[in-house]
């Protein structure tokens, strides 16, 4: 059974930085997409964003570019999201997702299917 474990969520003050780290069992993360959701309170989920090929492929949403980074480790199966210039729009829980996985709980994003996710971790920026 595929596993996702997110960590590194937190609460920061505006202009503040945080990385999330997101460690995989039972797949490889080096071979497969991977992806960054965020939801806050009343919102749908949305994807934040994705890499491939060990960052061969990025894809950023609109309000984070510029400000987040994501990246990944192959020797340790971890995927990460550095967030930097946080803002109070940045406050939400986030996701982290692998491609494939279950049709029932899965989103598209870029053109890819996640439906493998960790529990999530909670971001909190104050102003």
């Amino acid at each position: 059974q595929v596993q996702l474990v997110e960590s590194g969520g937190g609460s920061v003050q505006t202009g503040g930085s945080l990385r999330l780290s997101c460690a995989a069992s039972r797949y490889t993360v080096s071979r497969n997409y991977m992806a960054w959701f965020r939801q806050a309170p009343g919102k749908e989920r949305e994807g934040v964003a994705r890499i491939y090929s060990d960052g061969g492929s990025t894809k950023y949403a609109d309000s984070v570019k510029g400000r987040f980074t994501i990246s990944q480790d192959n020797t340790k199966n971890t995927v990460y999201l550095q967030m930097n210039n946080l803002t109070p729009e940045d406050t939400a829980m986030y996701y982290c997702a692998a491609a494939g996985g279950p049709a029932a709980n899965g989103i598209w994003y870029g053109g890819v299917f996640f439906g493998y996710w960790g529990q999530g971790t909670q971001v909190t920026v104050s102003s």
